[in-house]
């Protein structure tokens, strides 16, 4: 499974991909992972809030809906579990992410300067 992850992260994100290792890693640490064969989700819960580590859509199937059903996914999973907020972190120049998350209802509620290599992170969060 973690060679996979890695593999289709490295799809999804050519200039710094995520080892296999990352995500053992992560999954030790108590994140959550979904994956599909074109599409995974990375979350983790503190008490009754979650956090959006990481999503990637193999970028030969995006626009087809599968983030869309991934977040949908963990937001019925997390309010199974009592979580009433997610939160996430996207660059400020990634609009089409931008957009995939108001589309899903996360709003703007903050911003971390120079978070990502110097690029500014837009941060956004959602009520359940």
């Amino acid at each position: 499974m973690f060679q996979k992850l890695s593999n289709l992260h490295k799809k999804c994100f050519p200039k710094k991909p995520w080892s296999a290792d990352d995500f053992r890693d992560l999954k030790q640490s108590g994140c959550e992972i979904i994956m599909s064969e074109n599409g995974f989700i990375v979350y983790r819960i503190a008490v009754d809030e979650a956090e959006v580590i990481t999503i990637g859509v193999n970028p030969e199937k995006r626009r087809l809906g599968i983030a869309s059903a991934m977040i949908g996914i963990i937001e019925k999973n997390l309010k199974n579990q009592g979580v009433k907020k997610i939160f996430l972190e996207v660059a400020s120049n990634n609009i089409p992410a931008q957009k995939l998350y108001e589309n899903c209802g996360f709003k703007t509620v903050g911003l971390r300067p120079k978070y990502y290599d110097g690029m500014d992170a837009i941060l956004m969060s959602k009520e359940l």
